[in-house]
């Protein structure tokens, strides 16, 4: 039986101190007051002092109420029960189903082992033309989605849950409003995609404390269905309230602030979750792709920058859509050589011709006269936002190639496009008599 503490020395905010012995970072202990128990996590352990984050906040808690240690870290049920099932950021139902207790196992431990790790080889489909043809997804990747506020990034993330051709989606979302958490659960349901999702859901008006816990809470039941042999999709958004989550308990903790007022350990947070993706030698697959608005539509902000060196590229996602530059997927040439002849080439060569259009968009802004080429590359750079870039457009990746070939038809002659003799021989469209 666990000690039980009875005074407690100090309450900032959501964090509480306690003199102990014997207690280890990240032990539950249970906080009761006059009005009910709630949850807290050790976090910080100085001499024999004991600092916890109460999951319920510290509003009500007085400094003769009780704590007494549990003596195991923060642990989350894991079986197939979990499927179509939507937890809070504590793991407690929010969908008014029954509460999971069977088979309990910890959250947050260390990434996989490296020679367990197998080279990332595989696409992940999603249906949608600006990733399967531009900036493949390939599985065990971990990939940001740097958006601002605004931008339609949790319509795309449910989007990718419905259509990516995964075994498992796990979402976890942090600080959403009620209406976005309503949208993926609606979303999901109307489109079928429920019973294979599992989702993890902190919203804004919920503690702090459980917005910190939702990636490790996701990525945990992740690792255990991956090495169950299933490929695992881990949605996350979004990953800058996440990081002001942190700042609010450092600030709590009185810790010396660093680059605008982010902990000085934000690089390692973030990549200790990052780096739980995973491709297993012998069994299944983790794959994250996480949300990241960037404040000021500033990339150099620490969110958007530290994340930047962690990941395998970026998407950004501008005005609605996936934009084309600065979006990058740096593992998609482990996949796209073994798609079909003509990927790489469509790839390069739409958009070296989407450069041009801009360019020419430019020149027509500044009132320059239109040449027969600008003209071409106008009709070009429409037809390729429309059928390409446009969010809603759905088809495979061989059907986003037959496409590609057919706005370069309708627009160049074949010697204009710069592509190889044998691909255009073989994949320019025939003209129908």
């Amino acid at each position: 039986m666990k000690k039980v503490y009875s005074r407690i020395e100090s309450i900032a905010g959501n964090v509480i101190a306690v003199k102990a012995d014997g207690v280890a970072y990240g032990e539950l202990a249970e906080v009761s007051t006059r009005f009910g128990m709630s949850l807290a996590e050790v976090i910080r352990l100085d001499g024999g002092l004991v600092s916890l984050q109460v999951f319920a906040g510290g509003r009500g808690i007085s400094t003769g109420d009780e704590v007494r240690f549990l003596g195991n870290p923060m642990r989350v049920s894991f079986s197939d029960d979990l499927k179509g099932r939507i937890f809070n950021g504590a793991g407690e139902p929010r969908d008014k189903g029954p509460a999971l207790t069977e088979n309990l196992i910890p959250i947050g431990g260390p990434s996989v082992n490296p020679t367990k790790r197998i080279i990332p080889k595989e696409m992940i489909r999603t249906g949608i033309p600006m990733i399967d043809l531009f900036n493949t997804l390939v599985k065990s990747q971990k990939l940001p989605i740097f958006s601002v506020s605004g931008e339609p990034y949790n319509q795309l993330l449910a989007r990718i849950a419905m259509q990516a051709e995964v075994d498992l989606i796990v979402l976890g979302g942090m600080g959403l409003k009620y209406d976005d958490y309503l949208y993926f659960k609606e979303t999901l349901e109307e489109g079928g995609a429920l019973q294979k999702t599992i989702m993890f859901v902190n919203t804004a008006a919920d503690p702090v404390v459980e917005c910190l816990m939702v990636p490790d809470i996701s990525l945990a039941v992740a690792e255990r269905f991956a090495l169950k042999g299933l490929n695992v999709l881990v949605l996350l958004t979004d990953m800058t309230n996440f990081a002001d989550s942190l700042k609010e308990i450092a600030i709590t903790q009185e810790q010396v602030p660093s680059n605008r007022g982010y902990p000085g350990d934000l690089y390692s947070q973030l990549a200790s979750r990052y780096e739980k993706a995973v491709d297993f030698a012998d069994s299944g697959s983790i794959t994250i792709l996480a949300v990241t608005t960037m404040p000021g539509d500033d990339v150099t902000h620490p969110v958007p920058d530290n994340t930047g060196y962690i990941t395998e590229g970026q998407f950004y996602l501008k005005g609605g859509r996936i934009e084309p530059f600065g979006s990058l997927s740096r593992l998609k040439q482990q996949v796209n050589g073994k798609t079909r002849a003509d990927h790489r080439a469509i790839m390069d060569g739409m958009i070296k011709l989407f450069a041009a259009y801009r360019d020419t968009l430019e020149k027509k802004s500044m009132g320059f006269q239109m040449s027969a080429w600008d003209s071409k590359l106008l009709k070009y750079g429409e037809l390729f936002e429309a059928q390409m870039m446009d969010l809603s457009v759905n088809i495979p990746l061989e059907g986003a190639l037959d496409k590609g070939w057919e706005i370069l038809a309708a627009c160049f002659e074949p010697q204009e496009t710069g592509l190889q003799t044998k691909l255009l021989d073989q994949f320019w469209p025939k003209k129908s008599h």
